[in-house]
């Protein structure tokens, strides 16, 4: 299997084998070695203040965090040499968020969100992400910094 292959791969699996990101509904649109971009729509059980209608702080993280990780999975298979392209299932399988964090800019308000994450560093034990959220209208909701363990 080549890269590509394996990198949609992963992102299938974030989409289609998560229950959790089944339940957020979001949709690859980008994944390669140096970013990824997913996109969210606006569900109403997403409310985190129902005066205001805005998304609530932990499906921001959470959707951060899922772009993230997917940028750190590609960024794993993007590292090894082909020869060792047949232990990428077990990888994936360590792969982790050691930290994350999220910073709040304004309320998360709109109908469709995009995450976008860039690799700032892949290393061979850490991956690190910059994420940002924002809404259809192209404002800034959210960004976050997060590392990954990689290896």
């Amino acid at each position: 299997m080549n890269r590509q292959t394996l990198i949609e791969k992963v992102a299938d699996i974030f989409v289609s084998q998560m229950p959790y990101n089944q339940f957020l509904g979001i949709a690859v649109q980008t994944l390669n070695p140096e970013r990824a971009a997913i996109t969210l729509p606006w569900q109403d059980q997403f409310i985190g203040n129902p005066t205001q209608r805005i998304l609530h702080g932990g499906v921001i993280s959470a959707v951060l965090d899922n772009v993230g990780g997917m940028l750190a999975a590609a960024s794993i298979i993007d590292k090894l040499p082909d020869s060792e392209l047949h232990t990428v299932p077990s990888k994936l399988a360590t792969l982790g968020t050691i930290d994350i964090r999220t910073d709040f800019l304004r309320p998360g308000r709109g109908t469709l969100f995009t995450a976008t994450a860039h690799l700032i560093r892949s290393g061979n034990k850490v991956c690190v992400c910059r994420m940002e959220l924002h809404n259809e209208e192209g404002t800034q909701i959210a960004f976050g910094t997060a590392t990954y363990l990689v290896g």
